[in-house]
């Protein structure tokens, strides 16, 4: 998986010089995990390199998770569309626009949040 997300961080790389591949990790993805899930790459000397986890800075991450946790439980996590799934289908949203929606929704004043 991590070598077609690469082959498409390099086409994205092409024309936006400061493109990163962020990455979440599955495996670690629960309501409890405390910690960021996430494995960032950034783009030096035509190389995709990891960058160090305690560099990067994950603002609202509790709110964040809060948001992904409901999202789980709801079963709303289902609606998105990758862009692999939009190539297989064109009429599949890979904006996830409808999901974009739920989420500022979710992260709202009126529903507690900042």
């Amino acid at each position: 998986m991590i070598c077609c997300a690469l082959k498409i961080s390099d086409k994205i790389a092409e024309q936006f010089d400061s493109a990163v591949l962020l990455m979440l990790d599955g495996s670690k993805m629960s309501p409890d995990y405390r910690v960021p899930p996430i494995v960032m790459y950034e783009r030096k000397d035509s190389r995709w390199i990891l960058k160090d986890k305690h560099t990067i800075m994950l603002r609202q991450w509790e709110e964040t998770r809060a948001i992904a946790s409901q999202m789980l439980e709801s079963g709303d996590h289902m609606l998105l569309v990758d862009f692999d799934s939009h190539l297989d289908d064109i009429t599949k949203d890979w904006t996830n626009q409808k999901l974009n929606t739920k989420i500022e929704e979710l992260a709202s004043p009126a529903n507690g949040n900042i």
